[in-house]
């Protein structure tokens, strides 16, 4: 077995806890040598942990020897470890978004599975969920171990831009150690690049004042090596324009192309008025002027963009009345009962 490269900790559990299941959710994508000391440490944080458990290790699609090693560690420890294999690489969010439709327990806990978020976090952060009545946590790496240029820079960008576009101020992020209440997050769907925007999705469900930060442990890569870099914040950037739209106009996307549409069909109304009062006040030539062509075509344009609303408003009736898509597609695992697969008190070492 790959010596654990996390350095020595104690497990720390807050003194009571109110009554919950947890479970934790880990995508990985060609993270073989991470998946035994990552488990180790899972086991390591949780061993003494009063309430059930249960860890939902996601493949996504990896093409080297971490589907194999999922399955074995997950023999090792037993049913509360469980391995969600998606029949393709469909990315992180995707990712992530099967591990949360698998998971059972009412407090959720999301984690890279690079072995940089330390699971030992996960108490302290529930404790805090539940002791705050809060609906999400998220973790702060405000001791980032990562490289500038690749990693922080494009983070910082990213960070600055979401929070000044979606209102929901947030230090961090892009950190992948989050603590969800169940019962709000699976009112969140996530497609594209959205892992991100989670806390903003968030608000789109429950009021910001439920959404908390705390400062997280944060340690170097190790093993294998990083899937992201600076052209991240692009489609960062593409991702939040969407954002944007979907939390200030999902309900009511006629008001966003109307009131574009209102405003290039005045102005071009406004240049056409101006127009004609030269011709018939003051007998001069228009035929031949580009404001005339360009007055037209505002007012076209105008009428387009109004034309579109009613479309999205269309749509929007459609999106909300649509059965539930998932934007992944898994390999079938037998079901467990409520009561099954659950780590309990005292932990499961698979030893």
């Amino acid at each position: 077995m790959t010596q654990n490269p996390l350095p020595p900790a104690e497990p720390s559990i807050p003194a009571n806890l109110p009554e919950h299941s947890l479970s934790i959710v880990v995508p990985m994508y060609n993270e073989a040598e991470n998946v035994a000391p990552l488990l180790e440490r899972i086991h390591l944080a949780l061993g003494p942990y009063p309430w059930p458990w249960e860890v939902i290790l996601v493949d996504d699609g990896s093409s080297d020897d971490t589907p194999a090693e999922l399955e074995r560690c997950a023999k090792q420890y037993g049913p509360h470890v469980r391995v969600v294999a998606l029949m393709r690489n469909f990315k992180q969010t995707a990712a992530m978004q099967a591990g949360l439709d698998a998971a059972r327990g009412t407090v959720i806990a999301t984690m890279d599975g690079d072995l940089q978020n330390d699971p030992i976090d996960i108490p302290r952060m529930v404790g805090r969920l539940l002791d705050e009545d809060l609906d999400l946590v998220a973790g702060w790496r405000k001791d980032r171990q990562d490289g500038l240029l690749l990693r922080k820079v494009p983070s910082r960008i990213a960070n600055r831009l979401i929070a000044r576009m979606t209102g929901v101020h947030l230090k961090d992020y892009g950190c992948s150690l989050k603590i969800f209440r169940a019962s709000a997050i699976k009112n969140v769907r996530l497609y594209g690049e959205m892992h991100r925007f989670i806390p903003a999705w968030l608000a789109t469900v429950t009021t910001p004042k439920r959404i908390a930060q705390e400062v997280v442990s944060h340690h170097p890569r190790v093993f294998g090596e990083s899937k992201y870099g600076i052209s991240r914040t692009f489609r960062v950037v593409l991702d939040l324009v969407f954002v944007y739209f979907f939390m200030r106009y999902r309900t009511r996307p006629g008001h966003f192309f109307g009131g574009i549409g209102i405003g290039l069909g005045a102005l071009g109304s406004l240049i056409l008025a101006y127009l004609a009062f030269v011709k018939i006040f003051l007998g001069e030539s228009i035929g031949t002027r580009p404001l005339l062509f360009g007055g037209f075509f505002l007012v076209i344009a105008g009428v387009q963009m109004v034309t579109s609303g009613v479309l999205a408003e269309l749509l929007a009736r459609v999106y909300f009345e649509s059965g539930d898509t998932r934007p992944y597609l898994a390999r079938p695992v037998p079901p467990l009962a409520d009561s099954e697969g659950w780590a309990q008190t005292g932990g499961n070492d698979g030893h």
